[in-house]
């Protein structure tokens, strides 16, 4: 009976001092992780002045050497990338060979091995409708544009893809739909 008594007083005294005010702030147990290091947009952080502008880790993804794609994700975009888009790479048994493994990975499951829309996603009936290269009015531009921002179902694929990359599919792309126009 004693030590009921003991352990009840020990809980009601846990539950008077767990009541403090909540306009206070409590202890912190990890405080790195409640206040990061605020960055200052010049290069440097204001903790210290050490520079943040430093070389990429190496086997990271640099940053550097971006090509702005600024053709907005609209029917008037995708005209324009029509129009005025040209394959910037020379056409190269390398660089097709490099687009077919690309296509491979990212486009065949849903485009088919052909370009003619009877992917495996496609035969499985996971995705509808999904275009053969054929019936379509493509040119270098509009392919690209459609990696870059995706179309209708389709999700970009621009963080997946280098800019080189996503010319070497394009061109790749060019092939299969001449060889299924013939």
């Amino acid at each position: 009976m004693k030590s009921l008594k003991i352990v009840l007083a020990l809980l009601v005294g846990a539950s008077i001092v767990s009541c403090k005010d909540k306009r206070k702030p409590q202890v912190q147990y990890m405080p790195d992780m409640y206040v990061s290091v605020p960055y200052d947009a010049n290069g440097v952080t204001s903790a210290g002045n050490v520079p943040v502008n430093r070389k990429p880790v190496a086997g990271t993804v640099s940053r550097n050497g971006i090509i702005a794609y600024d053709i907005p994700n609209t029917n008037e975009g995708y005209e324009k990338a029509k129009a005025e888009l040209k394959n910037p790479i020379d056409a190269t048994e390398e660089n097709l060979a490099k687009g077919k493994e690309l296509y491979t990975i990212y486009c065949s499951s849903c485009h088919g091995k052909k370009g003619d829309g009877n992917g495996v996603l496609s035969q499985r009936e996971k995705f509808e409708g999904i275009p053969n290269y054929k019936d379509r009015d493509l040119n270098s531009g509009n392919i690209y544009h459609v990696i870059m921002h995706g179309k209708n179902l389709m999700g970009s694929h621009a963080s997946q893809l280098r800019y080189k990359e996503r010319w070497q599919v394009v061109q790749y792309v060019e092939s299969l739909r001449s060889e299924l126009l013939k």
